[in-house]
């Protein structure tokens, strides 16, 4: 009520003002009588008024618009004696007149010009003022309605959205996959519901909790959670929204925001992508920004400094753990750091049925199946994908959601959108040969994940795809399975080579072979995994900061460096020529996969190893192994 009472000041001030001076302009000056300028009847020539003049016959002057224009009444010897009144055009230097009217005694009277043109020149003058002064008050108007840093009341206030009784619509039940963070804040839930079931045994509540994990996996889901059972007061506010252009302004907003959590204590305040604002200090080439620093020195004052914050928990979020200040992670301001993780089979397969609430799914599709199918996939992309699911069966007009349907938008998740397919030619078949090169490796060498499907269709920049699906949750790789995993990516390459020559080898395994190299250096310079021994050689060229030890020297020597990239390559030699072997004494089982390929255009895994094992008769301990 106080702010509406100050916007009526403020905006009835400049509009008082303009009514004063319409009011000075036109009632200051005293009202006269004037003639009607159009009451005369005829017109005459100034020189026959100088002549009426001369022979006496003027009785009465009328003078007009400023001297340009005379009234008289003279008699007219034409009228036998009569008066009349007549308009007379005034010349603008006659000096002489004034003397003769004063001579002949003639009545003489002078009206002053009319107020009309200083109106319309007063109003015209006005127009510009008035525009902008409404445009103001508009944009004044549009931006308290919309919340925006248009505010010039409220710059410096915080902008978090506040709820006494936060009604998110998500409780812990609604979060699925990851139930240790959840164990976690329920614990936080009941600190604020039952403090002295903790204050009893002597412990206190925790100052803040970060949650930390990949994009997608839940941490927003868990403040909602939080939001919608703990029933306290709830800010919730983003990292971004602290930061302005202007220094000072962002510490501004953290002292309201606390100032207000603290007449709502106990409360919750929930930081989203706290990183925006909480990045180390002083880090890069010329000192960092003035404005964040000031505004996380600010957070980190308010919540463990001289005066504290009783009763008030800071959940925060980042995608960013590395990048953060160590004065911001410390105990007494983020005492517990609560990993959110993607999922393991049992986490999908509960995600999974949370978002399978509300859609129609056919009996025949199993969640169990396709949590297998889908490692690595975070909550958001296993909601999105049976969202796709759900549209792709809308747009097939269909009643319910089938396994095929499933499929097609895990194959859209991964890999994008469905092109059109190609037509029988040489390329479609050198990518049938590429795909399948990848297929037969992944199927006859050990410890490589099984063939899922073979297709043809292109996806996203892929002309054609080859799946591979893990038959259990993989949570560490072996050094076998690495170069399994190389000599598979290599497949696509040595079938080129096999089938059309060396000359003929093309730009399709460029993505591959960029994974490649990235493997085998890893088991080089990260694992251990090679003849230089079991030594962690990766370099600083992985930091976050630009300038962050820019003046330090390298960590091994230069007979390092060439035996790591010696190594690398012996890697990538042995897998490739290990995939070339599988395809010079399998060209058979290739051929006739091919000719089904391009005529079907998908393959899936269990018709590729049955018609594979048509033509091969290498037992399961027996099959190929990358050899050093």
């Amino acid at each position: 009520m106080k702010s509406s009472w100050k916007t009526i000041l403020l905006w009835s001030l400049p509009i008082v003002v303009i009514l004063f001076f319409l009011w000075q302009t036109l009632f200051s000056r005293p009202v006269q009588p004037q003639l009607n300028i159009n009451a005369a009847n005829t017109r005459i020539s100034y020189s026959r008024f100088l002549e009426y003049l001369d022979e006496h016959r003027v009785r009465k002057v009328d003078i007009f618009d400023g001297g340009r224009t005379a009234i008289v009444v003279a008699t007219d010897p034409q009228l036998e004696g009569r008066e009349q009144r007549a308009r007379v055009d005034l010349p603008l230097y006659a000096p002489e007149l004034m003397g003769k009217l004063n001579e002949n005694k003639v009545d003489l009277a002078v009206y002053p010009p009319s107020n009309n043109g200083a109106f319309w020149g007063f109003i015209s003058n006005l127009i510009f003022p008035i525009a902008l002064i409404a445009g103001l008050f508009f944009l004044f108007r549009r931006s308290n309605q919309m919340g925006g840093p248009g505010q010039a009341m409220d710059f410096g206030k915080s902008k978090a959205r506040f709820s006494m009784d936060a009604e998110t619509g998500v409780k812990f039940d609604d979060v699925a996959g990851i139930e240790e963070a959840k164990e976690e804040l329920q614990e936080v839930v009941t600190f604020l519901k039952k403090p002295e079931r903790f204050t009893a045994v002597g412990a206190k509540i925790p100052k803040g909790v970060l949650l930390i994990g990949p994009p997608g996996t839940g941490k927003t889901l868990l403040a909602k959670a939080i939001a919608g059972e703990a029933g306290v007061p709830f800010f919730s506010v983003s990292g971004s929204e602290f930061v302005e252009m202007f220094v000072g302004v962002g510490a501004s907003r953290v002292r309201d925001l606390f100032k207000k959590a603290k007449e709502s204590a106990p409360c919750i305040i929930f930081i989203d992508e706290i990183d925006a604002v909480g990045r180390q200090r002083g880090a890069g080439i010329g000192g960092g920004n003035d404005e964040r620093e000031q505004t996380l020195n600010q957070i980190l004052t308010e919540m463990d400094g001289f005066e504290g914050n009783t009763g008030i928990i800071i959940i925060a979020a980042t995608n960013r753990p590395d990048v953060l200040d160590t004065a911001l992670l410390r105990p007494g301001r983020f005492d517990r750091q609560i990993s959110v993780d993607p999922p393991d089979i049992k986490g999908r397969l509960q995600v999974l049925n949370v978002h399978a609430k509300g859609k129609k799914i056919s009996p025949e599709v199993s969640l169990e199946a396709i949590a297998r199918r889908t490692p690595g996939f975070s909550g958001a992309d296993l909601a999105n994908l049976l969202n796709e699911a759900a549209i792709l069966t809308a747009r097939r007009r269909k009643d319910a959601i089938a396994m095929s349907e499933i499929d097609d938008a895990v194959d859209r998740v991964i890999a994008g959108l469905e092109g059109k397919a190609l037509v029988d030619s040489k390329n479609k078949r050198l990518i049938a040969y590429h795909e399948v090169g990848h297929a037969i490796v992944g199927t006859l060498i050990k410890e490589h994940d099984p063939v899922q499907k073979v297709t043809l269709i292109p996806r996203g920049q892929a002309a054609g795809l080859t799946w591979f699906s893990p038959s259990d949750e993989q949570f560490l790789i072996s050094r076998s399975q690495i170069l399994a995993r190389i000599t598979g990516a290599l497949g696509g390459r040595a079938a080129e080579e096999a089938v059309f020559g060396s000359q003929e080898i093309t730009t399709g395994a460029g993505n591959d072979l960029q994974q490649v190299t990235g493997m085998a250096r890893q088991m080089v310079t990260r694992f251990g995994m090679s003849d230089i021994g079991p030594l962690s050689l990766e370099g600083r060229n992985n930091e976050v900061f630009l300038g962050r030890d820019l003046m330090s020297r390298s960590e091994f020597s230069e007979e390092i460096t060439a035996r790591i990239d010696q190594q690398v390559r012996e890697i990538v030699h042995a897998c490739y020529q290990t995939a070339l072997q599988i395809m010079y004494e399998n060209r058979a089982a290739i051929d006739r996969v091919v000719d089904i390929l391009v005529d079907k255009e998908t393959i899936d895994g269990e018709e590729f190893r049955r018609v594979i094992s048509e033509y091969t008769t290498v037992p399961e301990k027996e099959r190929y192994v990358p050899v050093l």
